[in-house]
């Protein structure tokens, strides 16, 4: 096969070729490449670009091999002398150059084999060398190897005046002749190509030049030959010839710029590399000085004689003290970890404890003072395990030595994990102890957020000089039991409470291996097994609901400080800690909630060009009345005269109608969460019961339709008022949240007035001292000339229903209700007179709205029905009707909706969550994207609640605009679309990404 070998031109020399003297200023025009052509199979050829064409050498196979051989040990030998060689003079360069030896740079790579087609010449060829003729061999190795070595002879040697020889052609003639064969790059790797070969001699009646007169003639036969071929290949049609001139001069380029490339990465890594050596010398050289200068002194100071004297004494006590030390028993550690676990209990009991006060001048027997202070109510809690069969105390005991010990095994050091946890356990109680002298609420994983948001250098700010007694106590004592843990640590022989060692010596025998298993294995699942109970107490049917449970657990997720003091602050905490929102809805992205956002952007446009007001045009107040509802509306329950008749009135002028409630006996916040938010509880996980108390504190952004009236007209224009204490509920805290700049109630700052009880009522305040103390704090004050957005929640008719009341008509012959024991009538009896109560304040309320001047709008409904009807929830066909209470939307006479009155067909049924849609439609006000949602779907489903609703566990209810249920296997695609639409909304609010938040999704058009 036809081979062609590229090598620098420098390196042409051979025999049958005139030296030439190129001027410098041509010695960089040279292609940098010639051509080594296998034209017969049994020699090669050179032919090399010169001035005037190709300039043509042969060599036969034998004279190829033999120059190599030579080439390469003459490169050995001569390693050493290669600077010298690049800087002799231009005489001897000269020399060399005539005696067919010029000089070659070391620096370029050696030349490569060739292809096993060389290998051999045939045997009788004309071309194939005498083995017998020496000297001709010698000579022409001599030639190959000056012809084919791997450098490149310096610029300075050719400047000098160095010859390079070439023949010269007698005829013109262009040679075409395809090749496959090993290419040899200026890099000295070896490439395999596919090319030809595009060769032109000189014209023929070019004349010699001087240089080509003068150069000696060599090897005559083998270059007639090879002219004779190339001659006849001179006769082919140029059509048959590609040319090469192109790619010649791109390869040359090309060679050029890796040749430059190369040479400069090659100088920066060599600089790189010579400044890291540098540097690190240096690094290496300094430590090693001062490790051998601390060394010396070390020497030096171990060599004194008081300094031996010590070190003696140390070995001392360490082979006949130390080393012999007792390692402390596991009943030790046994007793230690009852003590502390116990003591833990009982200090954070003792931390949601406070000492009674009584009024002065009142009389209380000693045995009263005992069981009411501080130390009677830690005995009582311990004490009712024998005395009443509650193991509160108990289950608060194994919670928390669980953690105790999972401390010890993932430290796997006893007194360090002691140390540790008995810090933790003062640190949590002294807090706890501190919010709820502060907030009468104890700590709850809501308030990590505010430590770790960057509020903690503010809670000193709220620490009386009493409470800064208390953290210098508790301080000194908790550096006492570190001290103490530290002593014990070194005085305690065993290393590990499971102990195993590292050292390869032991590492891999049987013992050391299954201890260090176990160590790990122990560690892990304490950690499981803590994760586990957290993450299931609040999830109904878990092992840890039923194992604490089975305890005595009875969680009063309504008050988080009631929770505390009856199950413990560790279980409150602890059952708070994870809760599962909801489940991700399908097709939730950002772009899906993009798509909503402008989905019913549209729909609020299209509702807007019908309406003329503004929602903050108007005063809303929004009144959550306490266990508020219709006794007669309750299978069985009749009076003689009717409890409610102002307000079946007032509903019966007015937009109203019954509203489904999620509740019965209870959940007031639940409710009261829907009217504000627009969120419904049945889109929610089960397990999440009460999101005032297990979804809220952890929400770093909740929209709330206060929010409206604070956008226009200011941050003050929302304002909360309860008749009870703030921390029900989390409500102090949520309420900040929501936006709400203040918050009245009967204790803390501000505080409400002149709020009064009803006859024997003790436990709570009278709606219309409540209804009274409100407008005077709204109305009396400098921000009443602004519309506002108020909360109100009373609480007058909250149980229990004692016979409160001296003149009852629905007592004895006023009460007609049958079949239900002397318990349930005497609460229905009193519940009744109640909303009797209510009903009259209600209206004086609307009366003394109706005298001022400004449009005022009441949203009014009951939370729930009160949990007294035993009787009639042992029908489950009644179940739906118990969680009906009664709503009305009203405007006083300033209001251009004083006598707006929505057909039946729109609010004869709705459920909390609409209830700011509603009120919008009843104002004619412009709505935001979110209410233009509402607005859709009440109209497709005008009633929603959780499944308890209907006594059901398993499927929301939902009714229609007459009360029917709607099974969901009825819903229609476009009732399951809207849906779905406000399951992704309630996902993205509370447990996604909350990307409606960067939308107007939430903005009311003015």
């Amino acid at each position: 096969m036809p081979c062609r070998y590229d090598i620098p031109v420098e390196q042409q020399h051979g025999q049958g070729q005139d030296a030439v003297n190129l001027p410098d200023s041509e010695i960089n025009n040279v292609s940098p490449f010639a051509h080594l052509l296998d034209t017969d199979g049994i020699g090669y050829d050179t032919f090399i670009p010169g001035d005037d064409g190709l300039i043509h050498t042969h060599h036969t196979s034998e004279q190829y091999r033999g120059a190599r051989a030579e080439s390469t040990a003459e490169r050995l030998t001569n390693s050493n002398e290669e600077e010298s060689t690049a800087e002799r003079p231009a005489d001897h360069n000269a020399e060399e150059s005539s005696s067919g030896q010029p000089a070659i740079d070391a620096q370029q790579p050696s030349a490569t084999h060739l292809d096993s087609t060389d290998e051999a010449n045939k045997p009788g060829d004309k071309y194939t060398a005498d083995k017998t003729d020496t000297a001709e061999s010698a000579e022409n190795a001599d030639s190959a190897n000056i012809h084919l070595g791997a450098g490149h002879p310096s610029r300075k040697s050719r400047r000098r005046g160095a010859k390079m020889p070439h023949t010269a052609p007698e005829q013109p003639a262009t040679t075409t002749a395809p090749a496959m064969g090993t290419v040899f790059k200026p890099d000295g790797s070896v490439d395999v190509t596919n090319a030809s070969v595009h060769a032109q001699t000189s014209p023929n009646n070019a004349e010699p030049t001087d240089a080509q007169a003068d150069a000696p003639q060599s090897g005559g036969n083998a270059t007639d030959e090879v002219t004779e071929s190339i001659t006849a290949a001179a006769s082919l049609d140029d059509s048959e010839h590609p040319a090469q001139q192109p790619w010649k001069g791109f390869a040359a380029r090309l060679g050029t710029a890796w040749a430059t490339f190369h040479d400069g990465v090659s100088t920066a890594w060599s600089a790189v590399a010579s400044f890291f050596s540098t540097v690190f010398g240096a690094i290496a050289r300094g430590w090693h000085a001062f490790a051998s200068a601390i060394a010396r002194g070390w020497h030096a100071f171990t060599s004194l004689k008081a300094v031996h004297a010590v070190i003696s004494a140390l070995k001392f006590f360490k082979s006949r003290i130390w080393d012999k030390r007792m390692r402390f028993s596991f009943a030790f550690y046994t007793i230690v970890f009852i003590v502390v676990t116990a003591a833990s209990v009982l200090g954070l009991q003792w931390s949601v404890y406070s000492e009674p006060t009584y009024a002065k001048g009142q009389v209380v027997d000693d045995q009263t003072k005992a069981l009411n202070s501080v130390a009677g109510q830690l005995t009582s809690f311990v004490s009712q395990i024998w005395l009443h069969h509650s193991y509160q105390a108990w289950l608060n005991f194994i919670v928390l030595g669980v953690l105790y010990l999972t401390f010890i095994l993932v430290i796997n050091r006893f007194w360090v994990a002691t140390a540790l946890f008995g810090t933790l356990m003062t640190v949590f109680a002294i807090a706890n102890k501190i919010k709820v002298e502060l907030r009468n609420e104890p700590i709850i994983p809501a308030d990590l957020q505010f430590v770790t948001g960057g509020n903690g250098g503010s809670i000193m700010s709220f620490t009386t000089k009493k409470d800064m007694v208390l953290i210098n106590s508790a301080v000194t004592g908790v550096i006492w039991l570190i001290v103490v843990c530290v002593v014990l640590q070194f005085l305690d022989r065993r290393r590990g409470l499971i102990p195993y060692t590292w050292k390869p010596s032991k590492f891999v025998s049987v013992k050391n291996i299954t201890a260090m298993v176990c160590r790990w294995a122990a560690a892990v699942l304490s950690i499981v097994l803590c994760v586990s109970f957290t993450w299931g107490l609040s999830v109904t049917g878990s092992w840890a609901k039923n194992f604490a449970t089975g305890l005595s657990d009875a969680p009063q997720l309504w008050s988080a400080m009631g929770d505390a003091t009856a199950n413990g602050p560790a279980m409150n905490f602890l059952r708070l800690a994870h809760v599962k929102i909801m489940d991700k809805p399908n097709g939730y992205s950002k772009e899906k909630m993009e798509s909503l956002a402008k989905k019913y952007a549209g729909e609020a446009e299209a509702i807007n060009q019908t309406r003329t007001a503004n929602l903050t045009d108007n005063t809303v107040i929004m009144i959550l009345s306490e266990s508020f509802s219709d006794p007669t509306r309750v299978p069985g329950v009749s009076f003689t005269e009717d409890p409610m008749p102002q307000i079946r009135a007032i509903k019966s002028a007015t937009t109203s109608g019954l509203m489904l409630s999620p509740g019965y006996g209870g959940g007031t916040a639940n409710i009261e969460y829907q009217a504000l938010t627009g969120l419904n509880m049945a889109n929610y996980d089960s397990t999440l019961s009460i999101a005032y108390q297990q979804l809220v504190p952890k929400l770093k952004w909740t929209p709330t339709f206060n929010q409206i009236w604070n956008e226009a007209n200011g941050k003050s224009s929302s304002i909360a008022f309860h008749a009870y204490y703030r921390t029900l509920y989390l409500r102090d805290s949520n309420y900040k949240k929501f936006g709400f700049s203040k918050f009245y109630a009967i204790d803390g700052k501000p505080v409400l007035n002149g709020l009064s009880h009803i006859d024997n009522n003790w436990a709570y305040y009278s709606d219309a001292s409540f209804y009274t103390s409100t407008v005077n704090t709204l109305f009396d004050s400098s921000a009443s000339s602004t519309n506002q957005f108020i909360q109100m929640v009373t609480m007058q008719n909250h149980l229990p229903y004692l016979d409160w009341y001296s003149d009852n008509p629905f007592k004895g012959n006023g009460g007609t209700s049958t079949n239900m024991t002397e318990d349930e009538r005497t609460s229905i009896e009193t519940y009744a007179r109640g909303v009797n109560y209510t009903d009259q304040a209600t209206v004086d309320f609307l009366n003394q709205l109706n005298q001022i001047d400004r449009p005022i709008t009441v949203i009014f409904y009951g939370d729930h029905l009160p949990g007294i009807y035993s009787t009639a929830s042992e029908d489950k066909a009644n179940q739906i009707a118990l969680h009906e209470t009664d709503y009305f939307i009203w405007s006083n006479a300033a209001s251009a909706s004083a006598t707006t009155k929505l057909d039946d067909s729109t609010s004869a049924y709705t459920s909390s969550n609409y209830f700011m849609a509603q009120a919008a439609e009843h104002l004619n006000a412009k709505v935001s994207p979110y209410l233009a949602f509402l607005t859709e779907m009440h109209a497709a489903i005008p009633a929603i609640s959780v499944p308890a609703s209907a006594g059901d566990s398993s499927q929301p209810v939902y009714l229609d605009a007459e009360g029917n249920r709607i099974r969901t296997k009825n819903l229609t695609a476009d009732q399951k679309d809207l849906l779905h639409d406000y399951q992704l909304i309630q996902y993205d609010l509370t447990a996604g990404k909350q990307y409606l938040k960067n939308t107007d999704f939430m903005t009311v058009a003015q």
